[in-house]
């Protein structure tokens, strides 16, 4: 009996480890949002990490985060760093390119809970008299990332705070 349940455990883990393989190597998370308010205020509040406290979800999710700015904290080469609880984990980002009021595109690297290097994307397109404003993050999926990739939708999970933040990016530009 015992020797049929390792059995059947190591067919279990040997499916799980095969259906990884098949994942992409790659990810997307993107959500959207209206915003009514001109690019060149939207883009204020994401360009300068001053700002992310009024509109981040991951700032509200670990008030007591330490937050640590480079000497730039808006524009190309603006550094912004945090170490916080297991809901936001310790990273790094830095503007790499900064096109107003259109487009900012941030490198992003994830320390703990999982080490990770990603690039995020802001596009802003205006609208008439609002703005559309597209939050995108992609990287490379590793193999572990890939098992992981298994059992958690990242971009349900990512997605949701993509949300919250887009919602309160709205509430905080529309004022």
């Amino acid at each position: 009996m015992l020797k049929t349940i390792a059995i059947v455990v190591a067919v279990l883990i040997a499916g799980v480890l095969m259906f990884a393989a098949t994942k992409p190597d790659t990810f997307r998370v993107q959500r959207a949002a209206s915003i009514k308010a001109p690019p060149e205020k939207v883009f204020a509040f994401i360009d300068d990490f001053n700002r992310w406290g009024t509109w981040s979800p991951w700032e509200k999710k670990d008030p007591a985060m330490k937050r640590t700015f480079g000497a730039a904290t808006s524009g190309k080469g603006a550094v912004y760093a945090w170490e916080g609880n297991r809901d936001v984990g310790q990273g790094r980002m830095e503007i790499a390119e900064s096109v107003p009021p259109s487009r900012i595109r941030i490198k992003l690297d994830f320390l703990k809970p999982f080490e990770a290097h990603n690039i995020v994307d802001f596009t802003l397109a205006s609208k008439g008299d609002a703005t559309n404003v597209t939050w995108a993050m992609q990287g490379d999926t590793p193999y572990f990332g890939k098992i992981i990739h298994v059992f958690i939708n990242m971009d349900n999970m990512v997605g949701k705070d993509f949300e919250t933040g887009l919602a309160n990016l709205k509430a905080a530009a529309e004022k």
